[in-house]
Formats: C-alpha cells, sequence, structure tokens
C-alpha cells in the first residue's frame, strides 16, 4: 500500500464531490469553494486582457461555464487515479499479469469513468473492484448532473436578457423609465402597473437565480440594454423618483413600488456570493429636469436629494453590480 497516494486521491474526490453537490443543488450555497475561485479568477483575467472589450467579456459566461466541467471532470479522474495508485497491485493486466503503470491507471480511470470498460485492466480484490463500480457511478452520476446545470443555467440566462430588455425597452436611464410611464393628458402615471408588477416577477425569479448561480452574474452581454447590471440600477433608481421625486397625489400605487423595491432587495443580496463590492463612491443622482421638461410635477431638489442621501450604500452597490459588469452608470452621454 501507499498510503500518501491513497490519501490524496480520497481528498480530491472528497474535494470535487463536495463542490459538484454545492454548485449544482445547493440553492442557497451559491457555487462552491473550487467553482467560485475558477469563475473570479477568469473574469478578472479577461478583464485585465481584453481591457474591458465588450465582445471578449461576453465569452466569459460560456468560457467559465466549459471551464467548470472540464475541472470537474478532470478532478474526478486525478482523484481516483491516485485512488488506484494507493496499492501497486490495485489494476493488473489479464494479458501479462503486470500492474499497471501511471498511464495504465489514468488510461483505466478514464474508460471506467466513461464506458463499463474494455477489460485491458482489472481489479485485484473485491476492494478495488467496489472502488471501480464507484468510479463508473460518479462518471456517469456527476457528468450528468454538471450537464443539467449548464441547461439550467443557460435557460436563466435567457430569462435575465429578457429582463434587462423590458426594463431598458421603457428607458435606458431612470428618467427615461418614468417619462414612460406619464400620461400627459390625465397628469399622473397610468398604465404603469402591470408591467412593474411582471417586472417585480421577473427580478425576484433573477435574484433567486443568481443566488444558485452565481455564474449568472458573469455572462456578460455586449449591449447594455440586454445587461441586467444596467436595467436594475435604471429600475431601482426610477423607483425611487416614483417614491420620493413626484408628489404623493401623482406617484403611481404605492404597494406596487414596495413590492418592486422588495425585488430589488432581494437581486442585492445575491451580491455576496459573487465577490460583487460596493462602489467605493456614490453615483449621481436622476436628474428631476429632465422630468420637469417634459411636465412631470416634482418635488423640489433639495428634498430629492436629502432623500437620496439617505441610499448612499444602496446606490454604491447598484453602482458595484453596474462596475462589476464592466459598464458605467448612470450611462455616459454618448451611450444613450
Amino acid at each position: 500500500m501507499r498510503p500518501l497516494y491513497l490519501a490524496a486521491g480520497i481528498v480530491v474526490l472528497v474535494a470535487v464531490v463536495v463542490d459538484i453537490l454545492w454548485t449544482t443543488l445547493w440553492v442557497d450555497g451559491g457555487s462552491g469553494p473550487l467553482s467560485s475561485r475558477l469563475t473570479t479568477l477568469t473574469w478578472r483575467t479577461l478583464r485585465k486582457a481584453s481591457d474591458d472589450h465588450p465582445r471578449v467579456l461576453s465569452l466569459a459566461g460560456p468560457l467559465i461555464l466549459a471551464l467548470t466541467l472540464a475541472m470537474w471532470i478532470a478532478l474526478l479522474w486525478l482523484g481516483w487515479t491516485l485512488l488506484f495508485a494507493g496499492d501497486e497491485t490495485a489494476l493488473v493486466s489479464p494479458h501479462t499479469g503486470e500492474p499497471a503503470d501511471w498511464s495504465g491507471r489514468f488510461y483505466y480511470v478514464a474508460y471506467t469513468m466513461f464506458t463499463n470498460g474494455n477489460g485491458d485492466y482489472s481489479p485485484t480484490t473485491g476492494g478495488w473492484e467496489i472502488a471501480s463500480a464507484l468510479t463508473t457511478a460518479t462518471g456517469m452520476a456527476f457528468v450528468t448532473l454538471g450537464v443539467s446545470y449548464i441547461l439550467t443555467v443557460l435557460g436563466a440566462v435567457s430569462e435575465k436578457r429578457s429582463f434587462a430588455s423590458d426594463v431598458t425597452g421603457l428607458g435606458e436611464r431612470s428618467e427615461a423609465f418614468v417619462r414612460a410611464g406619464w400620461n400627459g393628458t390625465d397628469e399622473e402615471f397610468r398604465g404603469l402597473d402591470l408591467p412593474m408588477n411582471s417586472l417585480a416577477d421577473q427580478l425576484s425569479l433573477l435574484a433567486d437565480q443568481h443566488k444558485a448561480y452565481p455564474i449568472l452574474h458573469y455572462y456578460h452581454s455586449e449591449q447594455a440594454s440586454r445587461a441586467s447590471a444596467m436595467a436594475v440600477p435604471i429600475f431601482d433608481e426610477a423607483l425611487t423618483i416614483f417614491r420620493h421625486g413626484v408628489p404623493e397625489d401623482a406617484q403611481p400605487n404605492p404597494a406596487h413600488v414596495e413590492n418592486a423595491r422588495s425585488s430589488v432587495d432581494s437581486y442585492l443580496d445575491t451580491l455576496g456570493t459573487s465577490f460583487i463590492d460596493p462602489a467605493d463612491e456614490v453615483p449621481p443622482a436622476p436628474e428631476l429636469d429632465r422630468l420637469r421638461e417634459d411636465g412631470i410635477p416634482t418635488v423640489e431638489d433639495e428634498a430629492f436629494a436629502d432623500v437620496v442621501a439617505t441610499r448612499s450604500e444602496r446606490r454604491r452597490k447598484l453602482l458595484g453590480i453596474a462596475r462589476g459588469d464592466a459598464w458605467h452608470w448612470p450611462p455616459l452621454e454618448e451611450d444613450e
């Protein structure tokens, strides 16, 4: 027996199994310890190497997903190989009776993980036969689980971009979002209840998906109009304007506004699982003058500024979301 190889194999297998189950099955756990570090390293490397080029960053999500699956397979392969190396006579060739060398062990583990084996090597004792059966089981179970995880993430990416498009379709700044709901004839906000509730429901679902699959934060869109990292700040700032920037008699239904605000709260709670930190500074406040130009009644600038100042920490988180995805917020004038 070679206990060092045996122990190393067990450690690697335990680590990768925990990471796979943590990442794919634990809804509240976010990514596993290994996956989260791979994700963060890949994203930061791409940002630095590409100087935040949108086309390159759009590859980050697919690349991270592929690397995660490759890492799981490689570690399972390595772990079982080390385990079988724990005994020099664990595997022998039925043709020559010679023990397997390192290349033979790698070969045996590979075809045992992905097929039922071809008989080039055989386990020598009942314990190693059981280990071989477990090798096949982990290969089939965890590779299948990994593929299912990929399909689930891709579905969530589509929903994420759909939410962003629905928000930016009403306005690519918070002031434009508010103007979209203004009925100049009746001088009130009409027709916003249904889209606001729909967006709140979408964002609540998106928050749950981001908590379960933090990799979603790293699916970068080449267009700001399809980036949830831009849509969430736009949506939340519009809610601030609705609640505190216009007089009470002109506000939309407060219950709908607060329901939507709680959806943003849920989304902000997911940032810790993806290592996105609040920005160091507070972003510029929405400009009420943009609303006054369209005849929308607003409160005094000083009163609105006082309310916005109390939300500094929240707005730093919103800015952190945008910057974490390599966007400017509020958008630069030339990007509007």
